[in-house]
């Protein structure tokens, strides 16, 4: 067998590994592993940090994360843009929540997408070949990345509290006047409706369409919630304590046209809450007088 020269590269038991034969020191191996070749997690410095590193902006591994980035980016706004997720509005509300749902849809996918991309890059190409199963060495934060983070991800914190949060709560409560005000009282496990005239009802919900109502919300036992999916309105029904909401429905239609045109329950309230709703119809203002009287009350 041919003599290999000392310092000679021969192929170690390792894959991707090199050792070189030589002068052992005292209480060493003969054959010591040289470092790993390829920049990896088991590297001093991981391809991802070390992109971000002064004078390593572009780096092997940092441009096909921001093309991935781009590419997520643009099929997570694609999807909220074009693929309708929402159910049906039936209120004025339900725009100002849909609109503000989809705000925070928009704004959430950059910061979504860019772990999506470094998640798929790091399958990719940071995957480990099994050569090495000991922890890597320790790494250390870099600032410029770290406070990059945090003032963009606290200014979409800060808008987000603003807009739609203090804006949005407004303009969802718009006007304290309504048309029509109509008490809503929960109980275990049932809703009783009374109407502006004294006229109650417990099978159902009717209000008229284009036309504001105001809920006054209460409870007669425990917390309770009033909610109309199809209107996006919902507030606490408490012992003790009238609550109030509004809505505007802008079309006619009962729970045959939507499941969502129903009151829920949505409180954890006992063993009946799952069973605690009744339908909504929306109706003109012309039939819900009639409804009303029909339930032997008068304007």
């Amino acid at each position: 067998m041919e003599a290999r020269s000392a310092g000679e590269a021969y192929p170690g038991p390792g894959h991707g590994q090199r050792r070189f034969k030589g002068t052992p020191s005292k209480g060493s191996p003969s054959d010591c592993p040289a470092p790993h070749p390829r920049v990896g997690l088991h590297s001093p410095h991981p391809a991802l940090l070390r992109a971000f590193l002064p004078g390593g902006f572009v780096r092997r591994s940092w441009l096909p994360v921001a093309f991935l980035w781009l590419g997520y980016t643009a099929l997570l706004v694609a999807l909220t843009k074009y693929v309708n997720i929402l159910p049906v509005k039936w209120a004025e509300e339900a725009h100002v929540v849909d609109d503000a749902f989809l705000l925070l849809m928009y704004l959430g996918s950059p910061v979504m997408a860019i772990v999506l991309a470094v998640m798929t890059w790091g399958a990719i190409d940071w995957r480990s070949d099994g050569a090495d199963r000991e922890d890597g060495p320790n790494q250390h934060t870099n600032r410029v990345l770290v406070t990059t983070w945090l003032i963009v991800t606290s200014a979409l914190a800060i808008y987000v509290v603003i807009n739609p949060g203090f804006i949005g709560l407004t303009e969802i409560r718009g006007e304290s006047s309504s048309d029509y005000a109509i008490e809503i009282e929960a109980s275990q496990f049932f809703w009783e409706i009374t109407y502006h005239n004294g006229a109650t009802a417990l099978d159902e919900l009717v209000v008229p369409a284009e036309m504001r109502v105001r809920y006054d919300v209460n409870s007669t036992d425990v917390l309770h919630s009033f909610w109309i999916p199809a209107f996006r309105v919902k507030i606490d029904a408490v012992p003790g304590i009238t609550t109030q909401v509004y809505s505007t429905a802008t079309a006619e239609g009962t729970i045959d046209d939507d499941i969502n045109l129903r009151i829920q329950c949505a409180e954890l309230c006992g063993a009946g809450h799952a069973t605690m709703s009744i339908p909504v119809r929306v109706v003109s203002d012309a039939e819900f007088n009639k409804y009303i009287e029909s339930l032997g009350g008068s304007e």
